[in-house]
């Protein structure tokens, strides 16, 4: 941590754990038949990218969705499966942020969509108390929010400009190897936080 003043965090998989195996269930529950294959078909053509960098609102998305589950399944019941991956947030890195905040810059960069945002925001207000993530960060930014999303260059230097920092003195933790790299690339410092390692193994 030396020379650090500044450190920007990923969120799924850094602070709230994820389980994408139970989205993955609950949509095959409702009458998709191989999730996986339709995440990889709308990756193609960019669906999921769109609502992540705010080119499609939650309406198209669930209207889209609605096209390959079963009749009669409700808008409701497409955003509870999209949200079953969203677990918690272990209290002991909540504390670890607070800590931080005390010495350095912190800012969260997630990519992430409107009905994640409010899904994680209502689980850290019912579990902790807490309305919004932005209690623990300098600011927060989300891909669907700023049209950018990890790992392209342009996500980091939106955050790196927007604040004033220095790359050469802000870490970045993420779990994702490709957003590792891409925050290498525009001369950030990185920490790759791979499972079953948590932000508790780095900050003691």
């Amino acid at each position: 941590m030396k020379g650090i003043k500044h450190i920007i965090f990923d969120l799924g998989g850094v602070i709230i754990n994820l389980d994408y195996q139970a989205t993955y269930k609950a949509f095959e529950a409702l009458g998709v038949k191989e999730f996986t294959s339709l995440y990889n078909q709308f990756s193609l053509n960019t669906l999921f990218d769109d609502l992540e960098t705010g080119k499609v609102g939650p309406e198209v998305f669930l209207n889209e969705m609605q096209q390959h589950t079963a009749p009669g399944t409700t808008h409701q019941q497409i955003i509870d499966a999209w949200n079953a991956m969203l677990l918690d947030f272990p209290l002991r890195r909540l504390q670890i942020l607070q800590q931080l905040r005390q010495h350095y810059g912190l800012y969260l960069l997630s990519n992430t969509n409107a009905i994640h945002l409010e899904r994680f925001n209502r689980i850290l207000q019912e579990s902790r108390g807490i309305p919004s993530l932005a209690a623990f960060f300098d600011r927060a930014y989300y891909s669907h929010e700023i049209g950018l999303r990890k790992p392209t260059p342009e996500s980091f230097e939106y955050v790196l400009e927007e604040n004033g920092l220095n790359p050469a003195e802000t870490l970045f933790i993420d779990d994702t190897l490709p957003n590792i790299e891409g925050a290498k690339a525009v001369g950030l410092q990185t920490i790759h936080l791979e499972p079953p390692k948590t932000m508790a193994d780095i900050f003691r």
